[in-house]
This record gives C-alpha cells, sequence and structure tokens, in this order.
C-alpha cells in the first residue's frame, strides 16, 4: 500500500455561504500576509525571551538554546500554518458576517466589535466568539463593520 503525497483539506474549510439574493456585498475581509507574519514573528520573540529566562533561571548552561529553538519552531509552524490562515477570508454584506467554515455572523446579533491582539473579534447577543484574524488595519475593519451595522452601533 503506497503512501498519499498530499494532505486532502477537510471540506468545512472550504464551505462557502451564498449571498442572499436582495444581498450586498459590502467588503471583503482578506488576511494580510504582512500581519501574518509580524504577528508570528512577535509570538517568537515573546516566547524566545520566556525560554531562555526559563533556562537561566534553572541554571542551564546553555541558555540560548531556548530562544533559538522558539524561533526555529514558532517560524516552522508559521510556515505551515500559512496557507491556511491566509484563506480565512470574510464577507461583510449588509446584514451578515460570512466567514470561514460556513459561519454566519448576523450583524444584528452582534453585541461587539473590538480590537483584540492584532484582530477583530466578534461577540455575539448570545456569547459566541469569532476572530477575523491577521487585518493589515484593525481600526478600518472595525469601522467597516461598525458602518454596515443596523442602528447606532
Amino acid at each position: 500500500v503506497g503512501m498519499k503525497s498530499e494532505i486532502t483539506r477537510d471540506s468545512i474549510h472550504g464551505m462557502h455561504v451564498a449571498l442572499e439574493p436582495d444581498e450586498t456585498l459590502v467588503a471583503t475581509l482578506s488576511p494580510d500576509l504582512a500581519t501574518f507574519w509580524r504577528s508570528n514573528a512577535i509570538l517568537a520573540l515573546a516566547g524566545g525571551v520566556v525560554a531562555g529566562a526559563a533556562l537561566v533561571y534553572v541554571g542551564n548552561p546553555a541558555p540560548w538554546v531556548g530562544p533559538v529553538a522558539a524561533v526555529l519552531s514558532i517560524g516552522a509552524r508559521a510556515a505551515y500554518l500559512r496557507s491556511e490562515a491566509m484563506a480565512e477570508i470574510w464577507r461583510l454584506t449588509d446584514r451578515r458576517l460570512l466567514g470561514p467554515a460556513g459561519r454566519i455572523v448576523p450583524l444584528s446579533s452582534l453585541k461587539l466589535a473590538r480590537p483584540f491582539f492584532g484582530a477583530v473579534q466578534l461577540v455575539t447577543q448570545t456569547g459566541d466568539k469569532h476572530l477575523i484574524k491577521y487585518q493589515a488595519d484593525v481600526a478600518e475593519t472595525l469601522a467597516r463593520i461598525d458602518a454596515a451595522r443596523p442602528g447606532p452601533p
């Protein structure tokens, strides 16, 4: 029996929600590659500092290994997840946010849309939470969502 040469992507990631007949697309909220790499670089830097400090604390004779390992592991993780992260596209319509994996967030159900560690966090009236990650300009994304919401934000 031979091995497969490629991994088959789970079909849920490709799920696409169609617009309703009288629904208007306002914006496509695509992840930004530079923001993706920047956030992973910050994560690698923070992980490196913590790993190095922990090794110094326990008296390890080679504390430089911690930061190097953190940078290499987080870099490898980022390279592996890049294509999946860049495929997480949200669409903003005049009444809903349509996200990856078939997520649907009616704008009328939004309790809160706020910045969250470089992403946009959506919180619904029922407490459901969603992240729109790796936006180049979080403030602009929030302004677009607020402008599309019914009534006062």
